[in-house]
């Protein structure tokens, strides 16, 4: 599961510098100032904030998204508010077969860039919060889907995405161990050679059966994890630089 993360607009703007020109990229950047200057540090997707993706229709420039897919056949906001808390995730295993995924799945996917992201260890019947994020430092490109759903309420056109996620490498398998679920899980992370294969909408059944080889935890050795102070209740600190910095639980043997 992921529920919780961090990022900031370097990260996402990375695969934009990667691909264009730097004097499209300082234009890209003032067009953006607003991510420069809200920096999330924690942001729940039971908030649905506004992150950043690169779509299959524009992969090399990043579009504003709100976190939490609605999918085409939702017709009102009732509806839509229903649903919403429960499409912050998909489950990579059944994205092309589940109602709410499966027409994003085939033709509707981004790749959604992080700085980490946090999930719960529990322990003595307590959960206790970890950031994960990549060992070098260098952004997470977490597999999405998207689609865009028009508010006939108000005529605005909202894109919407979700996090794609896939079963627990070593790490997260020992930190994300909730005893009320099935099993560990994580997000979809693409190494950069992925990331365009990610994107790539030709729709044949070979591309399908090729994309489903993509939905796998990341190796062993990439991520590291430390744990931070409680991201919600009376503890929490909200969205500033400290509630993504190291905090220790003397009674808590920790986990990576």
């Amino acid at each position: 599961m992921c529920y919780d993360i961090k990022t900031k607009l370097e990260a996402q703007l990375k695969r934009a510098k990667h691909y264009n020109k730097t004097e499209w990229i300082k234009e890209l950047e003032r067009k953006l100032e607003p991510f420069q200057e809200n920096e999330i540090f924690h942001a729940s997707g039971y908030a649905h904030p506004t992150l950043l993706i690169y779509s299959n229709e524009h992969a090399t420039t990043p579009t504003p998204s709100t976190w939490g897919l609605v999918p085409h056949w939702v017709k009102d906001n009732k509806k839509r508010f229903e649903l919403w808390n429960k499409t912050l995730n998909a489950r990579g295993e059944t994205i092309f077969e589940k109602p709410s995924f499966r027409q994003s799945a085939k033709s509707k996917r981004c790749i959604i860039p992080l700085d980490g992201f946090y999930e719960h260890h529990h322990f003595n019947g307590k959960p206790y919060p970890y950031l994960i994020r990549r060992e070098d430092g260098e952004p997470l490109m977490v597999a999405g889907l998207w689609n865009e759903w028009l508010d006939t309420e108000t005529g605005e056109l909202i894109n919407t995405c979700t996090i794609v996620t896939t079963k627990a490498n070593q790490l997260l398998s020992k930190i994300h161990n909730n005893p009320k679920l099935p099993e560990s899980r994580m997000p979809v992370l693409l190494n950069e050679a992925d990331e365009d294969r990610w994107l790539d909408i030709s729709g044949d059944a070979s591309n399908i059966e090729s994309l489903k080889k993509l939905i796998q935890p990341l190796e062993d050795g990439m991520l590291v994890a430390h744990t931070v102070q409680k991201l919600s209740g009376k503890a929490a600190l909200g969205n500033i630089a400290e509630a993504a910095e190291y905090f220790k639980y003397d009674e808590l043997k920790e986990v990576g």
